[in-house]
């Protein structure tokens, strides 16, 4: 099954989380690139976490760019193909405090967070345990 059925499957209340996470982890992911002098992934913080934006298709990235208000702007969007477990496996652990991905996070309905927890990141990154083996 593809992510963004298992992502609608989820929402419906008659997915498998392990399924999601599997799902995931397989997805080649479009991660933008930030523009400025920084570069880098392109991501928000927000409740003390880095979500780095990711998108299933270029399609839903174009929807992204239309929610921001920069789909007329002229503005190329450069962007790598990534593996969602690429992602969470060498991406987050370099990240400056907890960090999750976004996926298809201007859909509403068909975006989901896969947030910095025990079973998503290395367990040295996540947020729920309290210190080695110890579930927060």
């Amino acid at each position: 099954m593809e992510l963004t059925v298992e992502i609608a499957a989820i929402r419906d209340g008659m997915g498998d989380p392990g399924r999601l996470v599997g799902e995931f982890r397989r997805a080649a992911l479009l991660v933008p690139l930030a523009e400025g002098p920084d570069g880098g992934l392109m991501s928000a913080v927000s409740g003390g976490i880095r979500w780095i934006y990711a998108f299933t298709d270029e399609e839903a990235l174009a929807r992204f760019a239309q929610a921001r208000g920069e789909a007329e702007s002229g503005r190329e969007w450069e962007f790598l193909s990534v593996l969602g477990a690429r992602l969470v496996d060498a991406v987050v652990p370099l990240a400056e405090g907890p960090a999750g991905v976004v996926v298809n996070v201007a859909d509403g309905d068909g975006s989901m967070f896969f947030p910095p927890v025990v079973g998503i990141v290395p367990d040295a990154n996540a947020v729920d345990l309290a210190g080695p083996g110890e579930v927060a």
